[in-house]
């Protein structure tokens, strides 16, 4: 039996900054990967290759440069799934490499297979060479998720999950998404910009509820514009496979929709099914995830969470920072962290990111405010780039004057929201954004835009 001081369950990005911060106080650290390829899902088939997937489906085609070329323009003709999954492979290899590169330079000890618990301390865990027996201090789970169950059989070819992407062997004439959470509206939207014929199906009466309502209306206008059809409000009553290469789904309605390809897409359940956490004193919610209480911790105090593993808002990000936190409070290193600052970004075509509160949150805390918009089409850099689409908004306290939230539709706007992120961690007053001078021609120009616009509202009605 090997014995550790800490030992996870998972190399994704929460296990890595775990075991990695363990590391960094001298704690003797190991991690596992049933994958036997490090990086977890995030690297393998998730966020990694669905973000390399988009930037090859923007430049091969052609799709940010239309504006200026006309709408018939394409950098390639027929574009393949071989064409777009090049890129993706490299990518992934190399960040593969990274993260092995990283472990043993930490001097974390790698062990591939995966984990059953045996016990509250003890683990087994199961790989191509061998079994090893795992005694540990502090463990922490970050196993991550996998994808709902779908009710007809994923065969690969015509129906697929988001974990299934990068298996298509070509390109499927049209597509029908269920389910238009963040994987789904990500690759709809995607394929869409590839000139496929793409359907959305989703119970919801809108895209993405968690997003400000202008954004989200903005992006429902550019996906009708890239000929998506979005059926809103409606549930699937019965999907059928035909044969190889189509599917016929009937909605609740009475619609009836066909398609060449199915990407069933509805959320994703925790990994956990075979942890055998029994052993180990946990249970699991209806969904397969651990419940934590603030510092990462099960209901066995030693024992802790982190990542998607324990649901929203289960991005990248936030998993390294919950990992992180997670190893610091086993360990008692003193960290601090600033989880209503967390960005959220949604890498759709275009991308859509967002800090802080929405209108929606403040109207219902009785919050006043005011808002200032920028759009791209008023840039000179969206008139550069051909971004004639995108805005950003944001939303300030009309006494304090501080910023309380940014949102960004558009080209970079997962970078472009670290700016506002800074300025509300800073308490950052609408009256520094409007003296900020910014490089020109710049996107970033567009908070002052914004901010100038929020300004001159609050003057003209004797706030400003």
């Amino acid at each position: 039996m090997e014995r550790f001081d800490l030992f996870v369950l998972g190399t994704g990005p929460a296990g890595q900054r775990a075991a990695v911060q363990a590391a960094k106080v001298g704690k003797k650290v190991g991690i596992c990967e049933k994958r036997e390829m490090v990086g977890g899902v995030c690297v393998n088939t998730g966020t990694i290759p669905s973000k390399t997937f988009r930037e090859a489906v923007l430049y091969l085609s052609g799709i940010a440069q239309r504006v200026n070329y006309g709408a018939s323009y394409t950098v390639k003709e027929n574009i393949t799934m071989g064409d777009l999954l090049f890129r993706c492979n490299q990518v992934i290899t190399r960040e593969i490499e990274v993260i092995r590169a990283q472990m043993k330079r930490n001097g974390i000890v790698l062990v591939g297979g995966a984990a059953t618990f045996t016990g509250p301390h003890t683990l087994t865990v199961a790989g191509l060479a061998g079994t090893l027996d795992i005694e540990a201090e502090k463990i922490v789970i970050a196993v991550g998720t996998k994808p709902s169950p779908s009710p007809v059989p994923v065969d690969g070819e015509t129906v697929i999950d988001s974990d299934g992407i990068l298996s298509l062997k070509r390109l499927p004439k049209s597509l029908l998404v269920v389910g238009a959470g963040v994987i789904g509206v990500e690759y709809a939207s995607m394929f869409a910009a590839l000139g496929i014929e793409v359907t959305i199906v989703d119970k919801r009466p809108v895209l993405l509820d968690f997003v400000d309502d202008e954004i989200a209306e903005a992006l429902s206008f550019y996906l009708r514009n890239l000929n998506c059809t979005l059926r809103l409000g409606e549930e699937v009553a019965t999907i059928g496979v035909e044969r190889p290469g189509r599917v016929n789904v009937t909605l609740k309605s009475g619609k009836k929709i066909g398609a060449e390809l199915l990407l069933y897409s509805v959320g994703r359940v925790g990994a956990t099914a075979a942890l055998g956490l029994a052993a180990a004193g946990l249970e699991v919610d209806d969904r397969g995830r651990l419940k934590v209480n603030e510092h990462y911790q099960t209901a066995q105090p030693h024992i802790y969470a982190a990542g998607d593993v324990i649901g929203f808002p289960a991005l990248a990000s936030t998993s390294m920072e919950q990992g992180r936190l997670a190893s610091c409070h086993a360990f008692g290193v003193s960290c601090e962290s600033l989880p209503h600052l967390y960005p959220i970004g949604i890498y759709s075509v275009p991308e859509i990111s967002m800090v802080g509160k929405t209108e929606e949150e403040l109207t219902k805390e009785s919050v006043p405010y005011e808002t200032g918009v920028a759009h791209y089409r008023e840039i000179a850099r969206g008139a550069i780039v051909g971004d004639d689409t995108g805005l950003l908004k944001i939303l300030v306290h009309r006494e304090t004057r501080k910023i309380l939230g940014v949102h960004i539709l558009g080209t970079a706007a997962t970078e472009l929201i670290h700016i506002g992120q800074a300025f509300i961690a800073l308490d950052g007053t609408l009256d520094v954004l409007v003296d900020t001078v910014f490089n020109y021609p710049t996107f970033a120009e567009c908070y002052k835009v914004a901010a100038l616009d929020a300004y001159n509202k609050l003057r003209a009605e004797g706030e400003g």
